[in-house]
């Protein structure tokens, strides 16, 4: 209930003032529309921008952890992947072209560069047909019927692992991780941030891959709502 009240509290003020950047668990972010969607701008104002990722990345992550980062959107959990880690240990997809000059202002606000790759990683490597939303959030491999089709640059994501060897992956793909996670060898991954998607793929799917991971060696640490943590079992 109070914090419900703080985030209230947080968005009139803010709202009223309209700040061109905000700090958010430690974190500088832009907040100008001319940059910032207003679904995130409001969001931001409400202090609760991401906030279930951010948790059980920090809770994760270790400095040395190599971490690939599917979907950044605005870069904020890129940041603070870099801050634990090292900017040079974070690897970047992000495939929507208006947030790449977003990622690099809030890393610029924060002292550091993003190593950002402004494409889709898919299955396979090529053009695939991606999605976008107007909002941004819901942007996504799959047609939900909420944005228009562009055909984009994808990455095969097994060369990606291959070529940057992640220790960490952390996921926010709109459903696609459902695929994503299976169609790639998890071989040298120690832990999983992914935000699920059941509102879009059915629980079911969701279930699925959790007894996959289970499968491949990884346990279940923790979860708020709809983010996953997951540990692989001998580490």
């Amino acid at each position: 209930m109070l914090g419900q009240i703080a985030r209230r509290l947080a968005y009139k003020i803010r709202h009223q003032l309209q700040p061109k950047t905000i700090t958010l668990n430690g974190i500088r972010l832009t907040t100008e529309r001319d940059h910032v969607p207003k679904d995130i701008q409001k969001q931001l104002y409400q202090n609760r921008y991401e906030s279930q990722e951010l948790s059980l990345v920090r809770a994760a992550l270790v400095p040395g952890d190599r971490v690939l980062e599917v979907g950044a959107g605005i870069g904020f959990i890129g940041i603070a992947c870099a801050k634990i880690c090292g900017q040079d240990n974070i690897l970047s997809y992000e495939p929507n072209p208006a947030m790449k000059a977003v990622i690099e202002k809030n890393y610029q606000l924060n002292g550091l560069r993003p190593n950002l790759r402004n494409k889709v990683l898919d299955v396979e490597a090529g053009e695939v047909e991606f999605y976008f939303s107007e909002g941004v959030l819901s942007s996504s491999l799959i047609d939900r019927n909420q944005g228009s089709a562009t055909r984009v640059e994808a990455d095969g994501i097994s060369q990606v692992m291959d070529d940057f060897a992640p220790t960490a992956i952390v996921m926010d793909v709109e459903g696609a991780e459902i695929e994503l996670l299976r169609r790639c060898s998890l071989d040298g991954v120690s832990k999983l941030v992914i935000e699920m998607h059941p509102h879009v793929v059915g629980p079911e799917q969701i279930d699925d891959l959790c007894d996959y991971l289970k499968d491949t060696g990884f346990s279940l640490k923790n979860r708020i709502s709809k983010v996953y943590m997951f540990q692989r079992n001998d580490v």
